[in-house]
């Protein structure tokens, strides 16, 4: 598998400077970048060589390409590259135009039936300008939504406004409580912290853990706007055709307000292996099963980043499903 990264954040917030500090490392000289439109690339000069093809090749030996027709056939194209050996590449980094959504982008990652054998997705990384992005998040709903859906953040431009950095983390957590802050250099950061440079089923164990755990901690709410983030928390196992049944009811009901679900979860039919789930509005993930819980805190916990769907209703729903579930098992085990 393939692990494919996001790279997203407002207009000027430093992403593009921060993705080409990563390609010049060595563990990156493998790595198809992905973006929406050349205009945005500005990745310096240096690294770019003349092509008139679609794909380029930078002078660090990565790959860079533009969104042809869709997402989906320069996914499909990049991977046929790979098959006739005219292409070689062990990740995929995508980044978005500041002014984009990045749900459909995990919505094609998690549903594209041509695709989801071979690639997994990696996380979303988003960058925000320590400088402007009080007043960005403010302002620009789909700046809230990039900070929402992301598994980390990455906070730029702190040479140039220090003293701004203890409230916007805090702006930042209304909005996602669960995801790491980090801190880049001008535009230079760990990439191991960043994007991982192991295995991606090895990762994402901890991860989906530490956020349900943060999240459990603090359930927070943006003051400034409608996004909710909570958790919620089940200490006995949930039967697998509740779980299957209250995830469907939240697709086809909250779809749109659903901005980010992730979690881990025990389930009566596999006490010794969680299940990790995560979802984008009305798109949820097939389950990936661990081979083990990454510590003796065998809850469930589920994380949700919602807006205008109060807490209570989700708890309600669930143990609502969940009873039934139970009484129609136990009425088809004794008739």
């Amino acid at each position: 598998m393939i692990p494919v990264s996001i790279l997203t954040g407002f207009l000027g917030s430093g992403k593009t400077t921060m993705l080409g500090h990563l390609l010049r490392r060595a563990e990156f000289s493998r790595t198809a970048v992905i973006i929406n439109e050349f205009g945005e690339i500005g990745l310096d000069h240096e690294l770019l060589e003349a092509s008139e093809d679609s794909v380029i090749a930078l002078a660090t030996g990565c790959l860079c390409c533009k969104v042809r027709s869709d997402l989906t056939q320069t996914l499909e194209d990049l991977l046929q590259r790979l098959d006739e050996g005219t292409a070689s590449f062990d990740r995929i980094v995508i980044e978005t135009s500041g002014l984009a959504d990045p749900a459909p982008i995990l919505q094609t990652l998690m549903t594209d039936i041509g695709l989801i054998d071979r690639l997994a997705l990696g996380g979303v990384v988003t960058t925000v300008d320590a400088v402007a992005g009080a007043d960005t998040l403010e302002r620009e709903w789909v700046s809230q939504k990039q900070v929402a859906v992301a598994d980390r953040i990455v906070l730029t431009k702190l040479d140039l406004a220090q003293a701004m950095e203890a409230s916007l983390r805090r702006r930042l957590a209304a909005l996602n409580t669960g995801a790491p802050v980090l801190r880049a250099d001008h535009g230079r950061i760990d990439p191991r912290a960043l994007l991982g440079t192991d295995d991606h089923d090895r990762q994402i164990a901890p991860e989906a853990y530490a956020w349900g755990a943060q999240a459990t901690e603090k359930q927070l709410h943006d003051r400034h706007g409608a996004v909710k983030t909570y958790a919620v928390v089940r200490a006995e196992p949930i039967q697998a055709v509740a779980l299957t049944l209250f995830l469907e009811t939240l697709a086809e009901h909250c779809g749109p307000d659903l901005l980010r679900l992730k979690g881990i979860v025990n389930l009566v039919e596999s006490p010794d292996r969680p299940a990790v789930i995560h979802g984008v509005q009305h798109v949820l993930h097939a389950p990936i099963w661990l081979d083990r819980w990454p510590s003796a805190d065998r809850r469930s916990r589920i994380v949700f980043i919602v807006r205008h769907i109060p807490q209570g209703w989700i708890e309600a729903l669930l143990d609502a499903i969940d009873a039934e579930v139970a009484d129609v098992t136990s009425r088809a085990a004794f008739p």
